[in-house]
């Protein structure tokens, strides 16, 4: 049972997709737990001339909201200048879960089912005081679940951007410097341990470090892989990514993460499953195997052997 006094405040990150903002806002205000919730919004400035008036058309719709109570409250915060979703995340969520102690996380292209709210407070009031877990999912990826599985979520050692919450202390964790690279960077075991959650995770993180990406959840991973803490995720996904569409500012066209959403109709019940070996492999798998991964790496070796010649 969650208590209405002690729920999670939401924490929204919009820019410049209308359309998409508008349907993860709804979504969200159908939620049984809608209206005793408060709700923080923050829109980042466009970046540049084409992104002005659709920034424009999200701060009109946002605007509307404190009006439709929709929500137990509503708090606007417009970014002057342009902060990049990284900062805008770092900074926004910094501000809220010092005063709250704790937060749900979601972006502008998340349509979420109509217990989100209810799984993640419950969740969050469960795995409170157990130092292992790190954070909440409510997104959910496809993947194989033993038949004879028996509990409502599951653990991994990678969190999620898509509809997430943790904990003050959690969140005080990460030196979004990442000033031990130097180590991390040459060290197997590091790099290995860092991609128990998928073998993509190392390469992006020397991506962030070299400049080539603009990431706070790859950093923020990065903490959790050093502290050995997991994530909770669902076994029937509480979100849907709506901007795998060639919307949004770092995502592309793909329906590999497309799932159906939860109907609702049954409280999730939590527990401390363990670690389930066939549902990590799954997960990582999810990210490239080592065959792609070696596949990948021995084509850019023939690129550069033929740049030589």
């Amino acid at each position: 049972m969650v208590n209405d006094d002690m729920l999670a405040p939401v924490i929204i990150f919009v820019y410049a997709r209308p359309e998409h903002t508008k349907k993860t806002i709804e979504s969200l205000a159908k939620n049984r737990l809608a209206k005793e919730t408060e709700v923080f919004i923050f829109s980042d400035a466009p970046k540049n001339e084409e992104a002005f008036e659709k920034v424009k058309r999200v701060r009109e719709y946002i605007d509307l909201l404190p009006d439709r109570k929709l929500f137990k409250s509503v708090d606007i915060r417009k970014a002057e200048k342009n902060k990049g979703l990284a900062n805008s995340v770092i900074s926004g969520v910094t501000e809220v879960i010092n005063k709250y102690g704790k937060a749900i996380v979601v972006e502008d292209d998340l349509v979420s089912s109509p217990d989100f709210l209810e799984y993640m407070n419950e969740a969050l009031d469960f795995y409170e005081n157990d130092k292992q877990i790190w954070s909440i999912s409510g997104y959910t990826f496809k993947i194989d679940i033993p038949p004879n599985y028996k509990s409502d979520i599951y653990l991994s050692y990678r969190g999620c951007s898509w509809g997430w919450g943790t904990w003050s202390d959690r969140w005080k964790m990460v030196d979004w410097d990442v000033k031990d690279y130097a180590e991390f960077k040459s060290n197997k075991r590091l790099r290995s341990k860092f991609n128990r959650g998928g073998l993509d995770m190392a390469d992006m993180l020397d991506a962030q470090m070299k400049g080539k990406i603009d990431s706070w959840a790859i950093r923020w991973c990065y903490a959790q892989s050093k502290l050995d803490m997991l994530t909770v995720y669902p076994v029937v996904s509480r979100i849907k990514n709506i901007g795998l569409d060639g919307s949004g500012t770092h995502s592309g066209i793909t329906t590999k993460y497309d799932v159906d959403l939860y109907d609702g109709k049954k409280k999730c019940v939590f527990d401390k499953p363990g670690i389930e070996p066939q549902i990590i492999k799954s997960f990582k798998n999810h990210f490239g195997t080592e065959l792609d991964f070696f596949v990948v790496k021995t084509k850019c070796l023939i690129k550069k052997i033929l740049l030589m010649k």
